[in-house]
């Protein structure tokens, strides 16, 4: 399960000396663009091919269909322990803790349902209900464990996604890289997974958020500096089978994709690993007890949009209509 974004970004008034790197990554499109100043742009090719190099590693280490990952070793290993790097014990560990946090909204151990599901064949239909069901029994994090630089799960059949977290750990550690390399205004896309570094033209970056039912239009714009933007839709990743429509947030207790008159989640956070978390799980927890975990949550804010096109914000989020 992933939690993908589509975003439609535009700067403040004049465009400066830019350099960028688009690519595939992540099973999607990539895109780093870094802006000045003059001392950093000489060296900003170089600087972009090391970010993208760093994704092609984390790739390597967090993908469930890369064989020799992490991750698909993990989910093969039948409940024996398996090493890990240090990393990817970060990420689960993590992904625990939203598991906590969330009450199970946002479980990383989906891999055994997530997997039955196909949104980009040629021909997608949905599981067989009986395979589901079994399948949903296998799905829970309290049963997945790290120790040191191992890692292991008490079901030998459970297994571990982390598609709905990835991206944003990965978009954070590419912002610290950048920093490092004296970076200090940079747009990082990671599919739609946005990471605004720094200011744009000595102001915010503005960020629009698509219409779900119109994904060619834009439904919100967003403000923000220094700040990741993350959504969760139903536009994304979907397929019509025997005229049911099915979308790829699923529901952990369930299996099938989430039913609760949401089309999309924008979560606004300070890190990205915080609203590829989020935005996933608040889309599985609803309207309303979604925005009852974001208003307990300091430095984060959402944009709800439902199936009719209305729109609700939390109370620190700023937003104006296009």
């Amino acid at each position: 399960m992933t939690a993908g974004l589509w975003m439609t970004v535009s700067g403040c008034t004049s465009a400066p000396e830019t350099v960028t790197k688009t690519g595939f990554a992540l099973d999607t499109v990539i895109s780093i663009t870094v802006y000045g100043p003059d001392s950093v742009l000489p060296k900003g090719e170089d600087i972009l091919t090391e970010c993208f190099g760093e994704i092609q590693r984390y790739e390597q280490l967090f993908s469930a269909t890369v064989e020799s990952s992490d991750i698909a070793r993990l989910n093969r290993a039948g409940g024996r322990r398996e090493e890990i790097h240090a990393e990817t014990r970060e990420l689960l560990e993590a992904g625990i803790e939203y598991g906590k946090l969330t009450g199970g909204a946002l479980d990383i151990t989906i891999w055994p349902v997530s997997r039955l599901w196909d949104f980009s064949g040629a021909d997608p239909q949905a599981p067989d209900p009986e395979t589901l069901e079994q399948a949903v029994t296998l799905v829970d994090y309290t049963g997945l464990h790290t120790q040191g630089d191992w890692a292991w799960m008490d079901q030998a059949e459970s297994g571990v996604d982390l598609g709905a977290i990835a991206k944003g750990y990965i978009a954070d550690r590419l912002a610290e890289l950048l920093r490092e390399r004296g970076v200090d205004s940079a747009l990082i896309d990671l599919g739609g997974n946005i990471l605004a570094l720094g200011e744009k033209d000595g102001g915010d970056w503005k960020i629009g958020v698509k219409d779900p039912q119109s994904p060619d239009r834009i439904a919100a714009i967003l403000p923000v500096r220094d700040k990741s933007v993350v959504t969760s839709g139903i536009y994304q990743r979907n397929f019509t089978d025997g005229g049911q429509f099915y979308h790829h947030i699923l529901d952990p207790d369930t299996g099938y994709p989430v039913e609760n008159g949401l089309a999309s989640v924008t979560i606004v956070s300070e890190k990205s690993l915080d609203g590829d978390a989020l935005s996933t799980a608040c889309f599985v927890l609803g309207m309303e007890k979604g925005m009852e975990l974001i208003e307990s949550i300091e430095g984060t804010e959402a944009l709800f949009i439902d199936r009719e096109g209305h729109i609700s914000a939390s109370s620190g989020l700023t937003y104006s209509l296009p």
